[in-house]
């Protein structure tokens, strides 16, 4: 069994972002996405390219994790972006 990268979707709102979910059920159902946190998926790694074009098909991104995501909640507590204010 490979090793599974996190990913995080990133949609324009929360309609999108639901959107990459039901799309990608419906084009891959035997490919199930392990939900780790909100926004924050486990998946193998030979699925990224597919994930990458069907988020890009509902107006949204994928990002590759990482490792550590305590790291990154710390980098959003330093910097915290525009949109979060």
């Amino acid at each position: 069994m490979t090793t599974r990268i996190r990913v995080e979707i990133s949609g324009r709102d929360a309609f999108w972002q639901k959107a990459v979910l039901v799309e990608w059920e419906h084009q891959f159902p035997t490919r199930e996405l392990m939900l780790e946190t909100d926004n924050s998926y486990l998946i193998e790694p030979e699925w990224l390219d597919d994930l990458q074009r069907v988020a890009n098909q509902c107006f949204s991104k994928v990002i590759v994790a990482p490792k550590d995501p305590s790291r990154r909640l710390w980098f959003r507590r330093l910097l915290p972006r525009s949109d979060d204010e």
